[in-house]
């Protein structure tokens, strides 16, 4: 058995950012999942998807310093159990709460203090190993907020900055929910990426920015910038994201699956396996409209020819798997399995992507086996 109830996984959008504009979004409202979570798990539970990653609104749950309200947290949890599905909770996905300032020193302790108080309802409500993601894609939060003004915190050269404080209070936020709950599980989730140019000159620009993608999981692991308190144990699992716009020329436009450079998945794959020696799994992937189906039968292809190649890569996870109303101008993305729902709960069912779902789901069907040893040899020769 893998790490995971099923290999196949769903993702809910669930940002809380404020935008440049000053707008908050929920996108666990605007989909209205937080209303009708028993049923998005049931109907993905009808397609043999048991596990999901989720969020946990922190903006919400935390409305006044050291004041917990978990009316909007419990539901989903409950939900869950009800329907014995297996989440990945994220903690902070780019939304902190209004009277938090996400550059003080403080931030770290008021972020860790909510991660325990999580761990606490959890470890409370449930007899299951929790898994959590404390912190969403540190790395591109740092650069769309540090760096390009794009959200909160909207602020441009302090990207490298905005990074350092990000990792500080996820290594915090894990030591708190360990101290908590000794079984809980982190995903620790960022996009994987590939920068090249056709520039001599600019070939070492290209490899910086590449191997910036990198820069969190170092930090994490203690390999730099040791005094952020990063460790070999706060590494547990490491979640890559995929989508087709990951890789691009360096100051150029976006490299399309049929260029000639653009770089196979399983090399993405690989290298970053090769670096940690971690499970891993596919945390984010997916494609709008008709590419939907096609998008997830080549990552499966290449995660299929990475998996024969020794990498264990232990899930993948469709995101998002309802359709959602987009960060910027609210149009309807319609990118998932689900749709939007109706005043019952019930999402229309985007059906060639449920049966690419299932052929794949029949090809990988005797891989949990197979990746759990390798992801254990892994773990033992990191350990030696």
């Amino acid at each position: 058995m893998g790490l995971f109830n099923t290999y196949f996984m769903g993702g809910f959008e669930c940002s809380t950012k404020r935008r440049n504009d000053g707008t908050r979004l929920d996108l666990l409202a605007a989909t209205r999942h937080d209303r009708y979570a028993c049923e998005d798990y049931q109907a993905l539970q009808s397609h043999g998807v048991g596990t999901v990653r989720d969020g946990i609104r922190w903006h919400l749950i935390e409305q006044k310093p050291k004041h917990y309200d978990w009316g909007s947290f419990l539901p989903m949890l409950r939900a869950a159990q009800i329907t014995q599905t297996q989440v990945i909770w994220d903690l902070c996905h780019y939304g902190v709460p209004d009277h938090i300032d996400i550059w003080s020193t403080r931030f770290p302790d008021q972020f860790a203090r909510f991660a325990a108080e999580v761990a606490r309802v959890v470890r409370d409500e449930t007899d299951t190993t929790p898994f959590y993601c404390p912190v969403n894609e540190i790395s591109f939060w740092a650069w769309a907020g540090g760096d390009m003004e794009l959200f909160d915190p909207c602020t441009t050269r302090r990207g490298m900055e905005l990074k350092k404080q990000l990792v500080r209070a996820a290594i915090m936020a894990i030591h708190a929910i360990r101290d908590v709950d000794a079984r809980a599980r982190m995903v620790l989730v960022d996009p994987v990426i590939h920068v090249t140019t056709r520039s001599a000159h600019l070939r070492a620009e290209a490899a910086h920015a590449q191997n910036a993608q990198y820069e969190a999981w170092d930090m994490l692991q203690g390999s730099v910038h040791p005094e952020l308190g990063g460790s070999a144990d706060c590494l547990d699992i490491v979640g890559v994201n995929f989508y087709s716009d990951n890789q691009w020329f360096l100051r150029g436009p976006t490299i399309k699956p049929d260029h000639p450079l653009y770089r196979p998945f399983r090399d993405m794959l690989a290298e970053t396996f090769a670096r940690y020696q971690r499970p891993m799994i596919v945390a984010e992937t997916g494609a709008e409209g008709d590419l939907r189906a096609p998008w997830l039968r080549y990552v499966c292809d290449e995660v299929w020819a990475a998996t024969q190649n020794g990498v264990p890569v232990e899930g993948l996870c469709i995101y998002p798997i309802t359709d959602y109303p987009g960060w910027v101008d609210q149009r309807h993305c319609p990118c998932g399995l689900l749709g939007p729902a109706d005043e019952a709960g019930a999402r229309e069912i985007y059906t060639p992507l449920a049966e690419e779902l299932a052929c794949q789901q029949q090809r990988f069907s005797s891989i949990h086996d197979d990746v759990r040893e390798l992801a254990n040899a892994a773990l033992s020769s990191n350990e030696q």
